[in-house]
This record gives C-alpha cells, structure tokens and sequence, in this order.
C-alpha cells in the first residue's frame, strides 16, 4: 500500500507528460519558456484571481511574498508553530522574528482568539509574556502567515478582521491547500497574496520542486516578478532591487499542466476518500478523525488522526506498519521546540495544543486512488487495537 501513490496517477496520464515534456525539449526554451505563462494564466483563472507567480519552490514563494512586503529586521511576523519549517524559516531569512500563536484544538490552524492578544503583547513590548520571543530591540508587528494544514483553510474572515484592526497583512501559506475551498472561495484567494507550493506530495504536484505567488496587487505582481529572477528591472542586466534566483523550471510547468488537465477530479477524488475514512472510523472512541467546517472544503493533502496519546500512536504505526501500511508524522516537534528558533527563548509549555497534538498525531494513506477496500482494512486495524 503507498501512502501517497504518484505511480498510479502517473499511468492515467504518462503519455500526455511525456508529449509535453518532449515539447520542451523540441523549443529548448529550459528557462521561462511559454509552458510557464500558461501554467501561471490557467492556475490564476482556476483560484479565480488576476496574477499568479510561477516560481522554484513553496519555500520561494513564501520567501518571495515576505520580499514584496519589504519584511525584515525589527519587524514580527505571527504564525503557527505546528507547521513545516520553511513557515517559519523564510522569516528569520529576512532577519525578522516569529511570533508564534497556539492551534484550534479542532482545525489544527491558528487559533484567532489566541492571536489578538500575541498582537497586544508584543505593541505593549511585555516581555515577561512566556508567549513572546526574545529580542533585543522593540518588536513592530508586520503580518501574518496563516497556514492551511493539511488541506484545509484557516480561519480567514476571523485572521483578516484582526489584521485589518492593526494594520498588518495576512499572507496565506496555502503549501498544502490548493484546489481547498473557504466560503465560496479558493484557497490561495482568500488573502492578499497566496503562496502555494506544488512538491510530488502535494495536491498537485510535479516531477521536483516548485511552487507559486496569487494576488489581484498589480504592485505586488510587479515586484514579486522583478524579485524571483535578481531584482530584474526593464531586462536582465538592469537590477532595481536585491532579488533572488526564483524561477521554476519549464519542464516543471510542463509537468504540472498535463496534471492539472485530472486536477479538479482529482480533488474529488479525494472527498470520497476522506468521508469512507470518517464513517470507518466514526465509531473509533480512543482516535479523533480530523473536521471540516462548514462551507469549507479540505484538499486533504494529508488525512491525519489523533491518538489517545502517544504510546497509543507508537502501537498502531507498529501495527499497520507490520501489515506493510505505511504512515506518517506531522508534525513531531513544533517550530517554537526546534533547535532552530532557539534563540527566540520559547520553552516546552509555551504552546500547549500544538505541543500535545504533535505528541498524538499521525496520518494514514491519503491519495485520489485509494480504494474502498485498503481504507477498510486500515479501519479494521485501528479498531482491533
């Protein structure tokens, strides 16, 4: 059993990758060939906004968006520490600090009443908070980074409300989240810009990294195009500000085009399985099955449960693990626990939720392919321990 199973989606449409890689080959345009511009054109008309920015990763995009805001040091930028690392990471690049915000208990994302009062601690510079993180020089809130884990959206209208009471901007990390739904909107559309990433594991997915920028700011566009490929300016050797080194690769866009072609079914797909899975496991008292709001809709980039505890969770990865059913942790440790922030002085107890569920959860199989009948044989596992 394949715990993301790529070969299968694969062999629905290896003949139309392979004509479009061999396209590429045919023009040898390797580096901002046409491929890009109609990915960007085409995945801009599905979010349902003006402008999207092709570029080399999910980390780039973030990174990139971070850039266009002219993020930096002295500046604090909250997020969620129950996330991958690159959330966090692209802020600290920039010289700027992560404030960390605890998870809803149902969701798994920001926690909206636990951010207002982060806002005020670090506009009050209370730096006996155990929720704020050390620095050396007085804090000014910038933004917000809100991720949709495993799929599913934030909570914008509340994340948005609070941004616009404080003057700060939300940027959505959609890495796991595109083609997901929030009240009639896509995901990647519910902020002023959206960074999505488009690794093989993700929802959509290519043969490599990548990833991309959404806004409707034809300023932000402008910029954000001019900083993924060196500061660019009128053309490549006239640089009007510090870039990067951001741009996907045409045999990428190639790739995810012939993708996108089953994306939307896909995406469906998905639903299907992500409802056999909570009606198997509805009656399963000792696991929580992950919610969806409503008038919300989740990728289901990842189908992850919650254990009794985590003796309980290392007893049924043995045990599927044994009859060759793979799983997965997300996330092992929180980004406020990690070597990596500690110089942010955050402690063990600082984030309680994300720290407990980190210690709890686990995902099973989630792909379009999975069948009826290896979702039954999981559910029989889960229940026979």
């Amino acid at each position: 059993m394949q715990f993301i199973d790529l070969a299968a989606q694969q062999e629905r449409i290896r003949e139309r990758i392979e004509a479009n890689i061999a396209v590429v080959l045919d023009h040898g345009k390797y580096v901002m060939g046409p491929e890009i511009q109609r990915l960007e054109e085409k995945l801009a008309q599905y979010v349902g906004v003006k402008r999207a920015i092709s570029c080399a990763s999910g980390t780039d995009a973030l990174l990139l968006a971070l850039m266009a805001y002219e993020i930096g040091p002295g500046d604090a930028i909250f997020t969620t520490p129950f996330t991958f690392i690159a959330t966090g990471e692209v802020i600290s690049l920039l010289g700027a600090t992560p404030v960390f915000v605890d998870i809803d208990p149902q969701t798994f994302n920001m926690d909206p009443s636990k951010l207002e009062p982060a806002i005020q601690a670090i506009l009050d510079n209370e730096a006996s908070d155990p929720a704020i993180p050390r620095s050396d020089i007085a804090l000014v809130p910038k933004g917000i980074i809100a991720v949709d884990l495993f799929g599913l959206p934030a909570d914008y209208d509340n994340l948005n409300a609070i941004a616009g009471q404080h003057g700060l901007f939300v940027l959505e990390d959609a890495a796991q989240s595109f083609g997901a739904e929030y009240k009639g909107k896509r995901a990647c559309n519910l902020t002023e810009i959206g960074c999505t990433s488009f690794f093989p594991a993700k929802p959509l997915g290519c043969y490599g990294d990548g990833g991309m920028c959404f806004t409707d700011n034809e300023n932000l566009y402008e910029t954000i195009q001019s900083l993924r490929i060196h500061g660019k300016g009128r053309h490549k050797y006239d640089n009007v500000r510090i870039g990067m080194n951001g741009r996907m690769d045409t045999l990428q866009a190639a790739v995810l085009l012939a993708k996108f072609d089953i994306f939307p079914e896909e995406i469906e797909l998905r639903q299907q399985v992500a409802r056999q899975y909570t009606r198997l496991l509805d009656q399963q008292a000792e696991l929580k099955a992950p919610m969806v709001p409503e008038e919300m809709k989740s990728a289901w980039a990842q189908y992850s449960v919650l254990a009794k505890d985590e003796t309980q969770r290392t007893k049924l990865q043995s045990t599927l693990k044994e009859t060759d059913i793979p799983t997965a942790i997300y996330y092992p440790k929180p980004l406020h626990l990690q070597t990596a922030f500690k110089s942010l002085g955050y402690k063990e107890g600082d984030f309680p939720i994300s720290e407990d569920f980190s210690s709890r959860i686990f995902s099973l199989p989630m792909h379009p392919y999975l069948s009826n009948s290896d979702q039954e044989i999981i559910a029989k596992i889960l229940s026979s321990e």
